[in-house]
């Protein structure tokens, strides 16, 4: 069993609300809700950060995400559940994640630009680095799952 961990909120209270600061700028996005729980989703599976990972896919749920396209998110390029904006948006949040294998490609992001346009791609992003982030916090403080 792991050793009890700081409470990051306790310990570093401004911090953490630098943090809710950059979460709650992306509300006022364009991105929709559902591609907001997309983004969260895959990079926690990515990472895998359990506590993320409960508490994204039980939001999805709540704003009308289907089970089958959560429970596909990890194979998403293998169906067509998806819109094109979700796939670059996806493809993105992968290449972010993993961004020690190279990065952003050339083409993913050329594409993300052609459909999401620069305003979005920018919020993508943000999203992206914000979700990844949490998952950090999440893991290196075990944060426990409900």
């Amino acid at each position: 069993m792991e050793t009890k961990r700081l409470n990051m909120y306790a310990t570093a209270p401004e911090l953490y609300k630098a943090m809710l600061s950059l979460e709650n700028a992306l509300q006022q996005t364009s991105l929709t809700p559902i591609e907001k729980e997309l983004i969260k989703i895959r990079a926690s599976q990515i990472n895998g950060c359990a506590f993320c990972l409960n508490m994204h896919t039980r939001d999805a749920r709540k704003i009308g995400e289907t089970e089958q396209r959560i429970y596909l998110l990890n194979a998403w390029h293998e169906t067509n559940l998806y819109t094109d904006t979700e796939k670059i948006i996806l493809q993105l949040t992968e290449e972010i994640t993993h961004i020690s294998k190279g990065g952003v490609s050339d083409a993913t992001y050329r594409e993300a630009e052609k459909i999401l346009g620069t305003p979005k791609l920018a919020e993508v992003i943000m999203a992206v680095v914000v979700i990844n982030a949490w998952n950090r916090i999440a893991i290196a403080t075990t944060l426990p799952v409900d």
